[in-house]
């Protein structure tokens, strides 16, 4: 079976940049994720399009279809004060903010300074071309529930 959207796929992979140096991986055969669903960056998903189980790639993701580039306006400064106070501030900690209307969205603590917090709304791997290595262990289609929740369910129902 191909992949195409609306698939579950399961594959093992090695993330490395430019370094070399694998800065994440899975090769336990339990990576699964939905094609067509955000699951995974753009730039990965649409070169896993017709391989099939057993297929092996190497796939180079250029920065623009993968976490993007960097933008300076997404580093805001803000005081301490508007941390809870017991919070342990660590460069490269995630953290989750709320705009005005609701909406989360994940930062990353750049920097302190005396009561000056510095928060990157730029993903960590942002400018980086990301290099998979890649082995496709199983495809199959999306259960209906999967479609309608937008993400794969592990064994017996249960979400990942």
């Amino acid at each position: 079976m191909k992949i195409e959207k609306d698939m579950v796929v399961t594959m093992d992979y090695e993330l490395r940049l430019a370094d070399e140096d694998v800065i994440d991986s899975s090769t336990d055969g339990e990576f699964a994720f939905l094609i067509g669903h955000d699951n995974v960056v753009p730039g990965l998903e649409s070169q896993l399009i017709g391989l099939q189980a057993g297929d092996q790639r190497d796939i180079q993701v250029q920065p623009e279809e993968g976490y993007g580039q960097r933008d300076e306006a997404k580093v805001i400064s803000v005081p301490r004060s508007v941390l809870p106070e017991d919070f342990h501030l660590e460069v490269g900690l995630p953290l989750e903010l709320e705009d005005e209307q609701g909406e989360t969205f994940p930062v990353w603590i750049a920097g302190v300074e005396g009561d000056t917090v510095m928060l990157d709304g730029n993903h960590p791997l942002a400018d980086e071309v990301l290099n998979f290595r890649i082995t496709i262990a199983s495809v199959r289609k999306a259960t209906a529930t999967e479609l309608s929740h937008g993400h794969v369910h592990g064994a017996h129902g249960h979400e990942h």
